[in-house]
């Protein structure tokens, strides 16, 4: 493939690279979970409620989990509960319902030779990123983790990249680019000040819905980021 690079994208720094749906593949293992946590907190199986329910974790998509279910269920109570479960049910499949994104592992590590920082973040636990992690075997692949846990809020909040971005020592925070299949990933990353918002097509969101969150690449998959990002 061509160089792609632009002068928007020669000088960055640091990557912040979202997980489920960008990194990894996970084969609708986030609403199967989702189903599991709205039984167990008592919301009917099928109905209006329930596809509403369902609607609004598709639109949340890259959100903290946590979150998600205190806007869903009211009580702090209810909210805890169907998150327990959520994890419950979502750990119990990763070592089958898995698996790399093609490239992605390839890709990281193409950046991080180049002297280019990549931390990967996520909406979920930092308990259930790990598992992910070690699982895949990832240990060791990105320069640091951050879960929603770890850095404050989560998205579409601006704290999970503005602390990679600490981590990471960046001389600007125009020197970072965001990367996720989500509108909630684009906006985490505009409201930091990142000048890089590249959305991928691996997972939740269309190309049209992250332009309109403000992407300013969209690309078919993470595969292709060093073809934009380096020289």
């Amino acid at each position: 493939m061509p160089n792609t690079t632009d002068p928007n994208t020669r000088d960055i720094e640091l990557i912040v690279l979202d997980m489920a749906g960008t990194t990894v593949t996970d084969d609708g293992l986030v609403l199967d979970a989702f189903d599991a946590a709205a039984t167990a907190v008592g919301l009917a199986n099928d109905g209006p409620e329930r596809d509403d329910a369902r609607r609004y974790v598709l639109d949340t998509m890259g959100q903290s989990k946590i979150e998600v279910f205190r806007a869903l269920f009211g009580s702090e109570e209810r909210a805890q509960a169907a998150n327990r479960e959520f994890e419950s049910a979502y750990d119990a499949r990763i070592d089958d319902g898995i698996a790399p994104i093609p490239g992605a592992a390839q890709a990281i590590t193409a950046l991080r030779e180049s002297g280019i920082s990549v931390v990967l973040t996520t909406g979920f636990s930092a308990t259930t990123q790990r598992r992910i992690i070690d699982t895949l075997g990832w240990q060791d692949l990105p320069d640091a983790f951050l879960a929603p846990g770890d850095a404050g809020r989560g998205r579409p909040h601006p704290d999970l990249v503005l602390s990679a971005a600490l981590r990471s020592e960046v001389s600007d925070i125009a020197a970072v680019a965001v990367v996720g299949d989500t509108s909630s990933d684009i906006l985490s990353g505009r409201r930091a000040g990142a000048s890089v918002l590249v959305g991928v097509l691996t997972g939740a969101h269309s190309a049209d819905l992250l332009r309109e969150a403000g992407a300013t690449h969209v690309l078919d998959s993470v595969a292709e980021l060093p073809h934009i990002v380096l020289p």
